[in-house]
């Protein structure tokens, strides 16, 4: 296993932070390119997760999965618009593979304003994540966004 250097953190630290900035702004055309083409996106309940049960809120298992998605939040889908802002905490390396595959997570919460209401919380809980190294830079080959509770107020719209 080998370590991972401040350089490499901090370029970890940016790309989640670029993540975080991207999936606020409404530009949702930037969210695939975060990923590999190969890569995975989940969103799965706690409880699911802790007791190794496969059943996803949404899963995806490609970057042409991800545009798909980002068509159908701009052309298809019909719901209440809102605002969405991620708070998402530093990440903790878990391991560096040989290669340089990096095997981390950060806590997150995300919160949601709706056009005639306050903000309120709307989904908390963690990214688990396997980052590799790619010539535009780091990409998120997989991200599993493990959400604490069972309870989701209407539907998950918007990349989490």
């Amino acid at each position: 296993m080998k370590n991972l250097d401040a350089n490499a953190y901090l370029e970890l630290s940016r790309l989640y932070a670029a993540y975080a900035h991207a999936v606020d702004s409404g530009h949702w055309d930037l969210w695939p390119a975060f990923f590999t083409e190969q890569c995975s996106y989940r969103l799965q309940p706690r409880e699911n997760h802790e007791r190794n049960l496969p059943l996803a809120t949404l899963s995806f298992e490609s970057r042409a999965m991800l545009e798909d998605r980002v068509y159908g939040i701009k052309e298809t889908l019909f719901h209440d618009p809102y605002y969405q802002r991620h708070v998402v905490g530093l990440p903790l390396v878990h391991k560096v593979d040989e290669d340089g595959t990096i095997h981390s997570e950060a806590n997150y919460a995300v919160f949601r304003t709706k056009l005639d209401g306050p903000s309120t919380v709307f989904n908390v809980g963690r990214y688990i994540d396997t980052v590799v190294s790619t010539p535009e830079g780091l990409k998120f080959a997989s991200r599993l966004c493990v959400f604490d509770s069972e309870m989701i107020p209407n539907s998950i719209i918007y990349p989490i």
